[in-house]
C-alpha cells in the first residue's frame, strides 16, 4: 500500500506542476501533506516536516548565502570577461550560443557545487537568450544536463557517496567511468547543436542591426537592459520556415517579459562594477571554489564568509551593502522557499517509509534470470530512483541491497558502482534537488515547463553513458 501511495505522490505532483496547476510550492507543501493524512499518519506530519527542514537547513543556508555571494561577485564585472570570451565565440548565431551554454556548464561545474555552476551560467547567458529571443527552456535544459554529466567528478557528491556505502576508493569508481562520461559529454554537445539549429531555424538569420566592431556587438549584446545600448542594437530576426511549434520552445512564456534586472547586471556601465578590485575578487572566488574542493570548512561557512568579505571590500559604504543584499533578496526567498518547501515532500516520503517501500518493490521485482546482469540493471534503476529519491537515500539505501544481490551473481562492487552513477543527468533535474530551482528561478522558467521539456533528453544521456560503459567494460 505504501508503494502505491508514494508512486501516487510523486504522479500527482508531477502532473500538477506540468500542468501548472498548482505552483511547485503550494505542490511540494499540500501534496505530501494530503497523501500523509492518506497513510493515516497525519499526526506525525509535523514530526516529519522538521526533520525534513532539519535536513535540507545547511543546504538552503548555503544555497542563500551562495546566490548573494555570486550576485555580488556579477555585479562587480568578476565574470564579464568569461560572458566577452562566449559573445565572441556565439556571436548572434543561436546555435553557436546553446553549444556555448553546455561548454560553460561543463567547465564551471568541476567545482562540483550545482548551484553556483547555474548562477554562473545563467548570469553569463541570459542576457544572450533574452536578447535573441530564444527559448529559455533549451538554456536550462542544456545547463541541467551538462551539471549532471560533470557531477560524477569525485568531489561532486555521488561518486563519494558510492565508494562511501560500498567501501571503495572513489578514484576506482570514476578514473575508469571517464571515456563513458566524455561519451555521455558529447552526447549533451550534440544535443545542444541540434537544439541550437532548430533555434536557428525557428527565429531565423540573426544579425546586430550595426555594423560594428565584434567588441562593439558585445558591449551592446552584454548591456541589453533597457536604456543601455538600446539604439539600433536589436537584433534583427528574419523567420525561415515554421519551427515555432518544436519542444525546443516547449513552454517559454518568457518573451514577453520586460529584461528586468539580470539583463541589466552585465551592463558595462554599471555602477556597481569594481574595475580596480578585479584581482581580489578572482583570488577570493578561486581560494573559495578551492577550499570547497578540499573540505577545508562546510560550505556555508565558507559562502558566509565569502559574503561577508566581498560586501566589506567591494562595498565598504553601509547603504552600498544593504543595496546589493536587498538587490539579490527575490532570488533568495525563491530558492530558500523552494528548498524548505521540498524539505516537505522528502520529510514525509522518508517518515512514512514510502521511499523505502518503492525501493524495496523496485528490487524486488528485478527478474531472478537478470542477477549476472545486474550492474545494467542498476544503471537503468538508478534513472527513476536518483529522479525520485535523494542521493543519500539512494547510494546509502539502495545501492548496497543491489550491491549485495550483484555478488550473489559475481557482479563486483566496482561495476555496480560505476553503474549507478549513470542516472546523475537526469538527476540533477529532479524536484528534489535544490540547485534545480536557483536555475530555473535564475531564468525565470516555469519549473513544469523545464521538466516537460529535459525529462527524455536528460534520460537519453543517461542511457548514452550506459551504453558507452558497457561497450568499454567499464560497467
Amino acid at each position: 500500500m505504501l508503494t502505491i501511495l508514494g508512486f501516487a505522490m510523486i504522479a500527482t505532483f508531477l502532473v500538477l506542476i506540468m500542468t501548472k496547476k498548482m505552483s511547485p510550492i503550494a505542490a511540494l507543501v499540500l501534496i505530501p501533506a494530503l497523501f500523509c493524512v492518506a497513510v493515516g499518519k497525519g499526526a506525525h506530519l509535523g514530526d516529519y516536516v522538521i526533520d525534513g527542514v532539519s535536513s535540507l537547513a545547511p543546504t538552503a543556508a548555503m544555497l542563500m548565502f551562495a546566490i548573494v555571494y555570486f550576485g555580488v561577485m556579477i555585479d562587480v564585472g568578476l565574470f564579464d570577461p568569461v560572458v566577452r570570451g562566449i559573445l565572441r565565440f556565439c556571436k548572434a548565431d543561436p546555435m553557436r550560443v546553446v553549444v556555448g551554454t553546455a561548454v560553460l556548464a561543463a567547465i564551471v561545474s568541476l567545482d562540483g557545487d550545482g548551484s553556483t555552476t547555474f548562477m554562473i551560467t545563467v548570469s553569463a547567458m541570459y542576457p544572450l537568450y533574452k536578447r535573441l529571443g530564444m527559448s529559455l527552456v533549451v538554456m536550462t535544459g542544456v545547463a541541467a544536463m551538462a551539471n549532471g554529466v560533470m557531477n560524477t567528478v569525485p568531489w561532486g557528491g555521488p561518486t563519494a557517496r558510492a565508494a562511501t556505502a560500498l567501501k571503495l576508493d572513489a578514484a576506482d569508481i570514476f578514473v575508469p567511468m571517464i571515456p563513458a562520461l566524455l561519451v555521455g559529454l558529447l552526447g549533451v554537445l550534440g544535443l545542444a547543436y541540434v537544439l541550437g539549429l532548430r533555434e536557428r531555424r525557428r527565429l531565423g538569420a540573426l544579425r546586430l542591426a550595426d555594423e560594428e566592431s565584434v567588441e562593439t556587438k558585445e558591449a551592446v549584446l552584454v548591456g541589453a537592459g533597457a536604456g543601455a545600448g538600446a539604439g539600433g542594437g536589436r537584433p534583427e530576426k528574419r523567420p525561415v520556415g515554421g519551427a515555432g511549434g518544436t519542444d525546443a520552445v516547449d513552454g517559454d512564456e518568457n518573451d514577453g517579459d520586460d529584461d528586468g534586472d539580470l539583463l541589466k547586471g552585465l551592463d558595462p556601465n554599471r555602477p556597481t562594477l569594481r574595475p580596480r578590485l578585479y584581482w581580489f575578487n578572482a583570488l577570493l572566488t578561486g581560494t573559495l571554489i578551492t577550499a570547497m574542493i578540499l573540505e577545508l570548512l562546510p560550505i556555508p561557512v565558507l559562502f558566509l564568509l565569502g559574503v561577508a568579505l566581498a560586501l566589506s571590500v567591494n562595498y565598504p559604504r553601509l547603504p552600498d551593502q544593504k543595496a546589493r543584499i536587498a538587490a539579490h533578496a527575490d532570488n533568495v526567498l525563491n530558492v530558500s522557499g523552494m528548498v524548505f518547501a521540498a524539505a516537505v515532500f522528502t520529510g514525509v516520503l522518508q517518515g512514512t517509509g514510502m521511499v523505502d517501500s518503492m525501493a524495496g518493490w523496485l528490487v524486488d521485482t528485478v527478474p531472478e534470470g537478470l542477477g549476472p546482469h545486474m550492474a545494467l540493471v542498476t544503471g537503468v534503476l538508478s534513472l527513476p530512483l536518483t529522479y525520485f529519491m535523494s542521493n543519500d537515500g539512494f547510494y546509502f539505501g539502495v545501492l548496497p541491497v543491489l550491491a549485495e544481490a550483484g555478488a550473489a551473481h559475481g557482479v563486483t562492487p566496482l561495476e555496480m558502482a560505476r553503474a549507478s552513477l549513470v542516472g546523475q543527468p537526469l538527476h540533477m533535474s529532479s524536484p528534489l534537488v535544490p540547485a534545480v530551482y536557483v536555475l530555473v528561478g535564475m531564468a525565470r522558467v516555469e519549473f513544469g515547463d523545464h521538466t516537460r521539456f529535459v525529462v527524455k533528453w536528460a534520460a537519453l544521456t543517461c542511457l548514452l553513458i550506459l551504453a558507452a560503459g558497457m561497450l568499454f567494460g567499464t560497467i
